[in-house]
């Protein structure tokens, strides 16, 4: 196989997963973060090497934030009426 040939399969396979990344980050933001999170958790093990664990936090999705002020339920405030 010519260089050439391979130089352009390697390029065209970067192009492809860049754009399934940005279409599953787009269109199924969820899947991403619990997939984020399964490969964080596998990569912090503690047998695993210092290296790996840090890209392991760095790869964690950042931590969900609450809803209301005291972190309840968030209700204790009067409801916006619906626009239409």
């Amino acid at each position: 196989m010519d260089r050439s040939l391979l130089l352009q399969y390697l390029i065209i396979a970067v192009a492809v997963l860049v754009s399934a990344w940005v279409v599953l980050k787009k269109q199924f933001p969820g899947v991403l973060r619990k997939l984020r999170g399964v490969l964080a958790l596998w990569l912090v093990r503690p047998q695993r090497s210092p290296r790996l664990q840090a890209w392991g936090r760095r790869l964690a999705p950042p931590a969900a934030s609450s809803g209301g002020a005291c972190g309840g339920c968030s209700s204790c405030g009067p409801s916006e009426p619906k626009q239409h």
